[in-house]
């Protein structure tokens, strides 16, 4: 009997939430499965984002490429989805679809997105020109997320882009990719240390994969191994709407839900309720599309967005302020790890809420972050070494006292135009004032 694709669905999702998570653990065998279960799929390319583009030529399709890290518990749930969903498969019918499983040899030019997401897509005309990004930061908090509104929004409104292509080349200048220093992740020296073009099917293939995030972690290592201040779109990648204070829906992310006081949002005269259809000139097909406009953006000026309110056309501008980008929060991304390593010796801070403050004698303009855990090992142990202790709260960084939280705290001391050098640190331990310093890590 055969199964119809949301009764696959139903029982991988039932599977996944009894026995998947022990699976996962495979690693590698969950990689040679996804294989032997997609490298003959009669909808899905498997790995191959060239045969991707000649098949969108010769068949005037948009190209759809999928980017999921496998052994990854994050965006399982929407993985199985976009795979098994009766609902979409005439929406991806429209669509020539690649699902990519590494990041080994994509082009970092044409490949500019979320690296800390374990499911992203980007869509292309078939002249490599792209429509859009997606990425979903709900699915990545929530394995079993199985949602796919905004996933199909999204793909309708790349449709809609592709069905006005060429005309609308130019509007779609600002979703390019820009220049980079390697072509691709294995030209980079920390990954071209370990990791070939190839996926090593014959002997360990998990640990020949270049997994996407690593290609952040890979960018930010080339500047502090060399002493150099790392550039902020690395250390705050793709930031979210939220760091200007507008919050979109979970089920139209191009409409805002909520509008933080005192915001730059609030001073553009956003309002929850308005539709976001272009945000510096750029059409947006999602909210990974926002992301890009702000991850493009300079660290001051003005970006024009066009809206929907109650129906009528809307334009403003929202500005840019000094710093903004340092707002953005980092603490739960991947990436986080690794630039904890370089900065903080594997310190995980976490600024005191104003009780905990209060009860520890200190104000709340100042800095104090308390030190939730440590890492163990490598430069992410170099903290323990120098005597850092959990519960330690640190209250004096290198001459920085007033109150930030551990997102800010790592890019002011990472983008640093001195470099690397030993950090002075006052702080309390039961209640008592001690002075620390901790060296810098020399690799990552």
């Amino acid at each position: 009997m055969k199964l119809s694709r949301s009764l696959t669905l139903a029982l991988s999702l039932a599977f996944a939430q009894t026995t998947l998570a022990e699976a996962v653990k495979d690693r590698e065998g969950a990689v040679r499965n996804d294989r032997a279960k997609m490298e003959h799929d009669a909808r899905w390319i498997y790995n191959d984002v060239e045969q991707g583009f000649t098949e969108a030529a010769k068949s005037g399709k948009p190209l759809l490429v999928v980017l999921r890290c496998v052994p990854c518990l994050a965006c399982m749930g929407m993985d199985a989805a976009v795979l098994a969903s009766d609902e979409l498969s005439p929406l991806l019918d429209q669509f020539v679809c690649v699902r990519l499983i590494n990041a080994n040899a994509i082009d970092l030019q044409l490949f500019q997105f979320d690296y800390d997401l374990s499911f992203s897509t980007l869509v292309f005309n078939a002249d490599r020109t792209i429509y859009g990004r997606y990425g979903s930061w709900q699915h990545q908090k929530d394995s079993q997320d199985t949602s796919l509104e905004t996933y199909t929004s999204a793909l309708q409104r790349a449709l809609e882009l592709h069905r006005a292509y060429p005309g609308n080349k130019a509007s779609l200048t600002g979703k390019q990719g820009g220049p980079t220093p390697f072509r691709t992740p294995v030209d980079i020296p920390k990954l071209a240390e370990r990791y070939g073009r190839e996926l090593d099917w014959k002997g360990n293939v998990v640990k020949s994969c270049v997994h996407c995030h690593q290609i952040g972690d890979a960018f930010r290592a080339v500047y502090h191994e060399a002493n150099k201040p790392v550039p902020l779109e690395f250390i705050y990648p793709m930031p979210a709407p939220e760091t200007l204070g507008m919050t979109l829906t979970a089920t139209n992310t191009l409409r805002i839900d909520q509008v933080a006081p005192n915001s730059a949002a609030a001073r553009a005269g956003l309002q929850p309720g308005d539709l976001i259809e272009t945000f510096n000139n750029q059409p947006l097909i999602s909210v990974a599309d926002a992301a890009w406009v702000l991850h493009r953006s300079p660290a001051t000026g003005t970006l024009p967005l066009t809206l929907r309110r109650n129906g009528e056309p809307v334009s403003l501008s929202i500005t840019l302020e000094p710093d903004w980008r340092y707002k953005t929060d980092i603490s739960r991304r991947v990436g986080a790890w690794s630039l904890r390593g370089m900065a903080t010796g594997g310190l995980v801070l976490e600024d005191l809420d104003d009780t905990a403050r209060s009860e520890r004698g200190l104000d709340t303009q100042s800095l104090a972050l308390w030190v939730k855990g440590l890492g163990q090992y490598g430069p992410h142990g170099l903290a323990k070494r120098a005597g850092f202790q959990k519960d330690d709260v640190l209250i004096e960084i290198n001459g920085i006292k007033n109150r930030l939280p551990e997102s800010e705290l790592l890019g002011r001391l990472l983008s640093d135009p001195k470099g690397k050098h030993p950090l002075p640190i006052t702080l309390l331990r039961n209640k008592k004032r001690l002075a620390l310093t901790l060296p810098i890590a020399t690799e990552q």
